[in-house]
């Protein structure tokens, strides 16, 4: 490799976390992000010595991602939470049919979509529009309406630079920015509203939280737990509504995850995550059961989101794949 090509190959890669996080915006999965951002290297460096810097770099290779997701997302159904598909279960009822993967929001570590050394300011801001709740109410918006709303509200593109890198007018713009603002006002989420960051979290409570939950003591957990938490768990559609239902859940059909290890990962989606791993049937170690994506708000948990696809999801947030004895 030439140094031209040397020095080329690295201002295309110190976009990719940026890049990353506005494809997962858009795509709803961590997977699918990383996907879209390589091949939004692969055509930016292909296309290179047609770039003649007539835009920013950093323009240019939004454009080229931004039109990656749209191909991505032409003719398919939107991803979803399931508390976005129907109303809350009973905890003693039917858990529900799995549904395929394609259904779901998907976790993503935020060091794959959050700068390490960026402005404190935008990583704020960054975190914040990767949490779960503002990344599926994104999806209920059409692919070009969500476009124009990331680029506009979360990176703060003027209407004009939108335009152009749609392909649209101004006017076009604004009337998508409109449209879309009304759709998430409904959803009570908004790109302005930040929330706590991990770091600012409540380090007792979660550590007070994987001893309580180890331990399987409801009374702990009682008091750790807002009233009005949800609980979801991927690829299920089951999801359930307030802590009497969650820890009803928990002693009851859940209780397959009595004596789990709960290990703490990197955090997802702007939240604190754990590995948790439920005693092995074999009598020896533990197997992987879920990642537990935790929301704290006021000091208590308010939100659990278990995705449980960990063949898929472990390797993503560097859990392994037992924990033996």
């Amino acid at each position: 490799m030439s140094q031209i090509e040397a020095t080329s190959e690295a201002q295309l890669e110190q976009h990719r976390v940026e890049l990353t996080a506005h494809c997962y915006r858009m795509l709803g999965s961590g997977f699918e992000a990383e996907d879209a951002v390589q091949e939004t290297m692969v055509r930016a460096w292909r296309n290179l010595d047609r770039f003649e810097g007539r835009a920013a770099l950093r323009s240019w290779l939004y454009r080229i991602a931004t039109n990656v997701c749209l191909d991505m997302l032409e003719g398919r159904e939107r991803r979803a939470r399931p508390m976005d598909l129907g109303p809350a279960r009973d905890p003693a009822g039917p858990i529900g049919d799995t549904l395929p993967e394609v259904t779901w929001i998907e976790p993503i570590p935020d060091g794959l979509a959050i700068p390490a050394d960026g402005d404190p300011a935008e990583v704020a801001v960054a975190r914040e529009t990767i949490r779960l709740a503002f990344v599926a109410a994104l999806q209920h918006l059409p692919p070009r309406q969500r476009a124009v709303l990331i680029l506009c509200e979360v990176l703060r593109w003027k209407a004009t630079e939108v335009a152009e890198l749609l392909e649209t007018s101004v006017a076009s713009v604004n009337s998508a920015l409109q449209r879309a603002r009304a759709t998430l006002d409904a959803s009570n989420v908004s790109a302005a509203k930040t929330s706590p960051s991990v770091d600012e979290a409540d380090a007792d409570l979660l550590a007070r939280y994987v001893d309580a939950f180890e331990q399987y003591d409801m009374d702990a957990l009682t008091s750790l737990i807002q009233e009005d938490a949800t609980q979801s768990m991927p690829p299920y559609e089951l999801w359930l509504s307030g802590r009497d239902d969650i820890l009803a859940w928990w002693v009851g059909q859940g209780g397959g995850c009595r004596g789990s290890r709960v290990i703490p990962t990197v955090t997802a989606n702007g939240a604190p995550a754990f590995g948790q791993y439920k005693p092995s049937e074999s009598g020896s170690g533990y197997d992987p059961w879920a990642l537990q994506v935790l929301e704290i708000a006021d000091g208590r948990i308010v939100e659990f989101t278990f995705f449980l696809d960990t063949e898929r999801v472990f390797p993503l947030f560097g859990l392994p794949a037992r924990i033996e004895s």
